[in-house]
């Protein structure tokens, strides 16, 4: 079952009716832009909310309604919300495949015009974020949250408790796993019951071992597909991974969106968790005396593997802000997305823990430097599997990837699953 929390904020509502009942404006003409998003900490919201107010000042007459809404429920959501042609104003994505099905169904509004009218505002942002986001040569979305990259982050106490250090290399990483297993602290948090989060070791295993073109290859059906020995190779790791014991139990039936591997690291029942960097937000929000012990380091190199171990598995933005072509304020709607993605939103971003994906952004936070200068000095970032896929090819990737860790397929297998399917259409 999928838990939800979707918050609606009505301060915009007790606005309205206070200016209607002083005659100023009648509720009733009041213009509804609904956004939805997924970001349902309680400072990211706020982020959100303020930009909302920003907007409705400088455009009376409109209202913004924000829903917050949890990851897997919210992808359920939209799906179910675009189906039925009841899609949100405003909404979130992450780009890549699962965008563009939208765009080919002609639901998302063409946002070219609105950045030609103003090259300044598109200019701010970094030229990379609108890679996720383009079909065509059309842009249909603006980058708002986070440049962001999967990395692997760690309790600092016990690594030195323990004499461990960030490992660089695939052996050094084994010793790290060899020694916590030993004091019976679980390596690794995994809670891949949402599947994309054991995703990401899949990515960069494929990554680490053959390198950007085969992943490229894959996702852009050139090359040999998911046909590449690596992708198997990279089954054989993973497998590796979970029969030295690296995974907490119960790993597969973990919900992420519930923080259950974040409570292992919280207990000091797990070191480890690879995910991606917004976890450092959410880390601070939810339990700031343990992100005072964060650290993060890079994947490592695999030996012999053709990758270059400064390659990253994640985005150069990311909560990407579209309109649907069901919205009756186009034009409205679009300067809310500026506003939710004005100066001041970005730096309220960098408070909260976050590297916005715009040009020239004071970051003071060492950790987040690390993190920013991790993605800037990349030679390849590539979007994750799930949404750089078309949607149908993606939910295999993610099933099959959750079957290597339950070992209940062969990654030979897995891998001519995802070949087959890729060349059948996906």
């Amino acid at each position: 079952m999928a838990y939800a929390v979707v918050a609606k904020t009505t301060r915009a509502a007790v606005l309205f009716a206070a200016l209607a009942a002083a005659g100023v404006v009648h509720a009733q003409d009041a213009k509804v832009i609904t956004t939805w998003d997924q970001q349902t900490n309680a400072s990211s919201s706020k982020i959100l909310r303020a930009a909302s107010d920003r907007f409705e000042q400088k455009n009376p007459g409109y209202k913004v309604e924000n829903s917050h809404i949890l990851n897997d429920a919210y992808k359920t959501k939209l799906k179910v919300a675009f189906g039925a042609n009841q899609p949100p104003c405003v909404f979130e994505s992450w780009g890549g495949g699962t965008l563009n099905e939208y765009v080919k169904a002609g639901q998302i509004a063409d946002l070219t015009p609105y950045l030609q009218k103003d090259p300044a505002y598109r200019d701010r942002f970094l030229p990379a974020s609108w890679k996720a986001v383009t079909f065509d040569g059309k842009t249909y979305g603006v980058a708002a949250e986070n440049a962001s990259a999967a990395v692997i982050f760690y309790n600092k106490d016990l690594f030195r408790q323990y004499g461990l250090k960030a490992p660089a290399t695939w052996d050094e990483l084994m010793h790290v796993v060899q020694v916590l297993k030993s004091h019976d602290i679980a390596p690794f948090a995994l809670a891949n019951k949402n599947k994309w989060t054991g995703s990401m070791y899949y990515m960069y295993l494929v990554d680490r071992i053959g390198g950007p073109d085969v992943v490229r290859g894959a996702v852009e059906g050139g090359g040999k597909g998911f046909g590449d020995p690596a992708f198997v190779e990279a089954g054989k790791y993973i497998q590796d991974l979970v029969k030295a014991g690296a995974f907490a139990q119960g790993y597969n039936g973990l919900d992420y969106d519930v923080g259950a591997s974040r409570r292992l690291l919280y207990s000091g029942r797990a070191a480890m968790e690879l995910m991606g960097g917004w976890e450092a937000s959410t880390i601070a929000n939810e339990n700031p005396a343990f992100s005072a012990k964060l650290d993060f380091f890079p994947f490592p190199s695999v030996p012999g593997g053709k990758g270059d171990p400064r390659d990253v598995i994640g985005t150069v933005g990311d909560g990407f802000l579209s309109i649907s072509s069901a919205c009756k304020y186009p034009d409205q709607a679009f300067k809310l997305i500026q506003s939710l993605t004005d100066d001041e939103s970005m730096r309220a971003r960098v408070t909260d823990h976050k590297v916005p994906p715009i040009k020239d952004v004071a970051i003071p936070d060492p950790f987040l430097k690390r993190l920013q200068a991790l993605i800037v000095q990349a030679p390849n970032v590539q979007l994750w599997y799930d949404q750089a896929l078309p949607p149908r090819l993606g939910e295999l990737h993610k099933d099959t990837t959750q079957a290597l860790f339950g070992l209940s397929v062969t990654p030979q297998a897995a891998a001519q699953q995802m070949e087959a399917a890729s060349k059948s259409g996906g």
